[in-house]
């Protein structure tokens, strides 16, 4: 089904590096005016952008809308709704003087439209059968380095503490020799924002050739990733600054991704997962 109104500038977001620079003016144009871009025709809009009605088929098509059509339906829903009277978005950039107040307000703002970016361009049928994969998973293990390692760390803790067998990797030798040993019934999960991170691609691969259930969590869904993974969960990301790299937003939306997965598997596993939690809390009661 083609994105509800509110996902398409997520949609821009997350795919416009993607894309060629023809493409990214269209994206850009319809993300950034979505009532003025819902009153052209196809001609309109490539006259517009200073590109050909075959750009703007393309774009359409490539941000998941059969065609201009429904593309101009959609910008004319996201127009009603900004019009409704949404406060006007703030820019997230840090200047090395913003006072500490600053740096907390946008901060916070960013993060927020980060989480509110996955969320509508999030595939919950995707979701749903990574959840389902993983509520019957003989063993699950999650392939993350650097800031992505951390989400990988996290997801792990969390499905271990309902009574799963669970682990995360970071070295890249131990996490190829770990995939080798993977079969039918396991999951593997890669975390790569980037989609082409060598160390954690490799035994994705190796997992997928050797029969497991692979599930990528991403911010570039057309990556190398993609080829090796039966199920994609796309992460948004806010834009870069120099003081504010990609791995902080990254982090964030990819910790939502897995929270749902987490709470998914908690959901189909209540009978088990319920008395496991019980019993850890219980158990660490005294060192709190």
């Amino acid at each position: 089904a083609p994105p509800a109104p509110a996902a398409l500038a997520a949609k821009v977001r997350t795919l416009a590096p993607s894309m060629t620079r023809s493409m990214q003016r269209v994206a850009e144009a319809v993300a950034g005016d979505p009532a003025g871009c819902a009153a052209l025709t196809v001609t309109g809009l490539a006259e517009l952008t200073g590109t050909s009605e075959a750009t703007v088929v393309r774009t359409a098509r490539l941000l998941g809308y059969p065609g201009y059509r429904d593309l101009r339906l959609a910008l004319a829903g996201l127009a009603a709704q900004q019009q409704s009277g949404r406060a006007p978005a703030v820019t997230a950039d840090i200047a090395v003087d913003d006072p500490i107040a600053d740096v907390v307000a946008k901060l916070a703002y960013d993060e927020q439209q980060t989480l509110a970016d996955t969320a509508a361009a999030l595939d919950t049928v995707q979701l749903g059968a990574a959840v389902a994969a993983l509520a019957t998973a003989r063993r699950t293990e999650v392939y993350g380095v650097a800031a992505s390692g951390l989400v990988a760390q996290d997801l792990a803790q969390k499905l271990l503490r309902i009574g799963h067998i669970a682990h995360a990797h970071s070295d890249p030798h131990l996490a190829v020799t770990n995939a080798v040993t993977l079969r039918a019934k396991d999951v593997a999960i890669a975390i790569t924002h980037s989609g082409s991170t060598g160390d954690v691609i490799e035994p994705l691969r190796v997992a997928f050739e050797h029969g497991a259930t692979t599930i990528a969590i991403t911010g570039r869904p057309d990556g190398a990733v993609s080829q090796y993974a039966d199920h994609i969960l796309t992460t948004s990301t806010a834009r870069e600054s120099e003081l504010r790299p990609a791995a902080m937003s990254s982090r964030t939306s990819q910790l939502l991704v897995v929270d749902c997965l987490f709470v998914g598997v908690a959901q189909r596993t209540y009978e088990t997962a319920a008395p496991a939690l019980a019993a850890s809390y219980e158990a660490l009661a005294h060192r709190h």
